[in-house]
């Protein structure tokens, strides 16, 4: 299951990323988005969702949440 497909409110355990960009993974790995690491969404809007790691909140788009495997 993908974070796009998540339930908000929901907290979940990144399994793996999915991209092929390694400037994007060390970017992901920087915000604390890694497998092992919990995830959950805090909203949804058109173009993406709002997520919450490590006390902190991010806006990703929905290709990323793709990415993102839960």
């Amino acid at each position: 299951m993908t974070l796009k497909e998540a339930v908000e409110g929901k907290e979940y355990i990144i399994r793996q990323i999915n991209t092929d960009d390694e400037e994007l993974d060390a970017f992901l790995f920087s915000l604390g988005c890694y497998s092992g690491e919990s995830i959950t969404v805090v909203s949804r809007q058109k173009r993406g969702c709002t997520v919450s790691i490590k006390d902190a909140r991010y806006n990703i788009d929905n290709a990323l949440a793709e990415a993102i495997e839960i």
